[in-house]
C-alpha cells in the first residue's frame, strides 16, 4: 500500500509519526507468480503405477533400491561432502544477514567516556592562564523511524533470500545424492560388464582349445587357430578396458563422500537390484516438491521486497536522537546528580534533487523482479521437462530391454547352432567368430540398457524432488531467519 507524503515538518509530527504511520509500508505486496501446470504428465501413459504403500517418496529415497552399501554411502554424502559444507555455511551467512537487517528496527546506543585536561592561553583578552580537567560520560542514542517500511521490506527481502539459500542447500544435497546413486549404479554396471566378459573369456578359451585340438589332428586350418586367438585377445582387451571407467567412477564416489580417492575402494559386486516403482504424483505437486523451484520462488519474493526498499527513498526520513550523560571538572563530582546533562532532538530529511537516482534505482529493482519471475517460470518449465524426459526414458527403455533380451536369446541359440555346425565341419571358424561377436555385443547391450534404466530411475526421483517438501523451508528458518 502506498502512503501519502508527509508535508508537515513540525516536531510534533516527527514525534507522533510512529503512531500515525506504524503500518505504512510502501512497495507492492508479494504474490507468487502464476505458472501453468498440466493436469497430467504426457509420458504418464504406460508407466507402472506404484503400490499404495509407496504413495509418496521419502527423504531417504535411495532406500527404495534396497542396497545396503548404497545406503551407507548416501549417508556419508550428507556428513562429509564439502560442496554441501560450503552451502551450509552460506545458509548461516544468509541467516546472519537477516539478523543484521532486523537490527535497524532498534535504536543505536553508544557510550564514549573521556577525560580531557587543557590549559588556556594567558594572552587572550588579558585573562589568566588556567588549567582545567573535564570528565565526560555521554550516552548517545539515535533512532531512524521506519515510517515507510524500508526496514520491514529489507528484512522481508533478507528472509526470503535466507529461505532461498536453504532451498539451494537442499537442491545441492539432492543433486549430490543423485550423482552418487548414478555413479554407484554405473560402477555396478561396469562390474556386470566385467562378469560378462570374464565368462566370455572363459568360453573363448575353451573354443580356442577345441580349435587347437582340431588343428592338431588336421581337421582345422592354422587360420582357424589365429581367428580364435584374435577373438580371445580382443575380448581380454575389452575386459582390461572395463577397469578404467570403474576406477574413475570409484574416485568420483570418493570425492562425493569427502574421502581421498587414494584410500577409498568398493568391492567388486555386479548390479542385481530391481528397478523400484516410483510414485510420480500430479504435475501441480511438483511446485512444492523440488527445492530448486522453491529457491527460485523465494528469490522472486526477495526481489519484490527490494522494490519497496527503493520506493522508500522517495519519502522523508525521521530520526530521533538524544544524549544523556555526566560532565564535571572534578573527578569527585563526576557521578553526582548536578553533573548530569541531557539533550533530545528530532530531524527530518528529504532529498529534493538527485538527478533521477532514486527513480533509476526503483526501475532497476522492478527490472530485477521481472528477471526473477522469468527465471522462476523457466525453472518450472525445465522441472516439468525433467519429469517427462525420464518418464519417457523409462517407458521406452523398458520396451527396448524386452526386445534386447529377445535378441540375446536369439544370438545364443545361433551361437549353439553355428558351433555345432563348425564341429561337424560344415562351416568355417569365421562364422563362429562372427556369431560370437554378435552374441557378446547383444549381451553387453542388454547390460548397458539395464544401467540406463537405473540411471533414469535416479533422475526421475531427482526430478520429482527426492521426497523434499517446500514446508521444510519454514521449519528450517523458523527462529533464525524471521
Amino acid at each position: 500500500m502506498l502512503c501519502s507524503r508527509v508535508v508537515s515538518w513540525s516536531l510534533a509530527m516527527a514525534i507522533g509519526a510512529p503512531f500515525l504511520f506504524a503500518a505504512c509500508t510502501v512497495g507492492p505486496d508479494y504474490k507468487r507468480p502464476s505458472t501453468v501446470a498440466p493436469a497430467i504428465y504426457k509420458e504418464w501413459s504406460g508407466w507402472k503405477v506404484a503400490q499404495p504403500k509407496d504413495e509418496a517418496l521419502r527423504g531417504a529415497w535411495w532406500e527404495l533400491f534396497q542396497d545396503p552399501r548404497l545406503n551407507a554411502l548416501a549417508e556419508l554424502v550428507d556428513i562429509s561432502n564439502q560442496t554441501l559444507a560450503a552451502a551450509e555455511a552460506q545458509v548461516r551467512q544468509a541467516r546472519a544477514a537477516v539478523q543484521a537487517a532486523r537490527a535497524s528496527y532498534f535504536p543505536t546506543l553508544s557510550v564514549s567516556p573521556d577525560v580531557t585536561r587543557a590549559r588556556s592561553s594567558a594572552n587572550v583578552a588579558n585573562t589568566k592562564s588556567t588549567t582545567v580537567t573535564q570528565y565526560n560520560l555521554p550516552m548517545d542514542a539515535s533512532w531512524e523511524l521506519d515510517l515507510w517500511g524500508r526496514v520491514r521490506r529489507t528484512v522481508e527481502s533478507q528472509r526470503a533470500t535466507a529461505q532461498a539459500s536453504v532451498a539451494d542447500l537442499e537442491s545441492l544435497r539432492l543433486s549430490a545424492q543423485a550423482t552418487l546413486a548414478q555413479s554407484y549404479f554405473a560402477l555396478r554396471i561396469q562390474d556386470a560388464q566385467r562378469q560378462l566378459l570374464e565368462a566370455t573369456v572363459a568360453t573363448y578359451q575353451r573354443s580356442l582349445a577345441i580349435v587347437q585340438n582340431r588343428y592338431a589332428v588336421g581337421v582345422a586350418s592354422r587360420a582357424d587357430v589365429a581367428q580364435a586367438e584374435t577373438q580371445l585377445k580382443s575380448t581380454q582387451a575389452q575386459l582390461v578396458d572395463v577397469g578404467v571407467q570403474r576406477a574413475q567412477l570409484e574416485h568420483a564416489i570418493a570425492v562425493l563422500i569427502g574421502a581421498p580417492a587414494s584410500t577409498f575402494s568398493i568391492p567388486f559386486e555386479p548390479l542385481t537390484v530391481a528397478l523400484p516403482a516410483i510414485p510420480v504424483g500430479v504435475p501441480s505437486a511438483l511446485l512444492e516438491r523440488r527445492p530448486d523451484l522453491a529457491g527460485a520462488e523465494r528469490r522472486v519474493a526477495a526481489a519484490n521486497a527490494q522494490i519497496g526498499v527503493a520506493e522508500a527513498a522517495f519519502y522523508p526520513s525521521v530520526t530521533l536522537s538524544g544524549t544523556l550523560g555526566l560532565v564535571s571538572t572534578a573527578f569527585g563530582d563526576w557521578f553526582s546528580l548536578p553533573s548530569r546533562v541531557w539533550a533530545l532532538g528530532a530531524a527530518i530529511s528529504e532529498t529534493v534533487f538527485d538527478g533521477g537516482l532514486r527513480k533509476a534505482v526503483t526501475e532497476e529493482a522492478r527490472a530485477a523482479y521481472d528477471a526473477t519471475v522469468a527465471s522462476y517460470r523457466q525453472t518450472v518449465l525445465t522441472a516439468f521437462q525433467d519429469v517427462e524426459d525420464n518418464l519417457a526414458a523409462l517407458r521406452i527403455l523398458e520396451d527396448e530391454a524386452r526386445v534386447q533380451d529377445e535378441a540375446v536369446h536369439a544370438a545364443q541359440q545361433a551361437l549353439t547352432v553355428v558351433m555345432n555346425q563348425y564341429q561337424a565341419g560344415t562351416l568355417s571358424y569365421l562364422d563362429v567368430v562372427v556369431t560370437q561377436t554378435t552374441a557378446l555385443a547383444n549381451e553387453r547391450a542388454a547390460v548397458d540398457i539395464y544401467g540406463r534404466r537405473m540411471t533414469a530411475v535416479v533422475l526421475l526421483i531427482k526430478a520429482l524432488g527426492g521426497g523434499w517438501d517446500a514446508s521444510a523451508l519454514g521449519a528450517a528458518t523458523a527462529g533464525k531467519a524471521s
